[in-house]
């Protein structure tokens, strides 16, 4: 028989482990969270998304509006901080090498070094963000998925901000990459806050 500290450990290590699971680990199951064919299959179909996502779009200048930014935070508040960003440095990955998955018809290193490069790495930090506090059950309410989604809106526009303003200027900056966005980011992070904590209960039904 284990001494009664092993039983304490154990029981420490799995409320761990359930505090720590992800939307996607709960819908297919623990047992399948180590399975490298379901992760390569979901980090392929969430850059699709993406790139679906992006073409989603009404078109501001220098930089377009499109549904990506909600794309980005539910992928990584369903698949968790390190297969979230595994799946943005994907996407990157395929338009650093041509593919046309980004918004307009843009692609390659030098898109990536326009005025969408800040939003870009924006993308990878954001997911990995939202992925960490959805894995530790924050977006099960809608308050919680409220302030993760607007949060991990805050975190992506802070390097895209930062990025334009070196290449226009602090106020056009502004101007052109964050106050035309103002209103479509609240409908986007309402739209996430609903999404998530009924996908959450969606799944504990089942």
């Amino acid at each position: 028989m284990p001494p009664p500290e092993a039983d304490t450990l154990t029981g420490k290590q799995e409320n761990a482990m359930r505090a720590t699971t992800t939307l996607i680990n709960q819908a297919f199951g623990q047992e399948a969270r180590h399975s490298w064919l379901r992760d390569a299959l979901l980090v392929l179909g969430g850059t699709g998304l993406l790139a679906l996502s992006a073409k989603v779009q009404v078109p501001f200048y220098p930089v377009p509006m499109t549904m990506q930014t909600l794309a980005v935070l539910v992928i990584g508040a369903a698949f968790g901080w390190r297969l979230g960003a595994l799946t943005i440095i994907a996407y990157l990955a395929e338009g650093a090498m041509g593919f046309p998955v980004f918004a307009g018809k843009g692609a390659g290193i030098g898109y990536m070094m326009g005025p969408t490069g800040g939003y870009l790495l924006g993308f990878v930090l954001a997911a990995a963000i939202t992925g960490y506090l959805s894995e530790r059950g924050y977006t099960k309410s809608v308050l919680g998925a409220l302030a993760v989604v607007g949060l991990g809106h805050f975190i992506l526009f802070v390097p895209g901000y930062l990025w334009l303003a070196s290449l226009f200027g602090a106020q056009k900056a502004y101007a052109v990459g964050v106050a035309p966005f103002y209103l479509a980011t609240a409908l986007k992070t309402g739209l996430g806050a609903a999404l998530l904590p009924a996908a959450w209960w969606a799944i504990g039904r089942r």
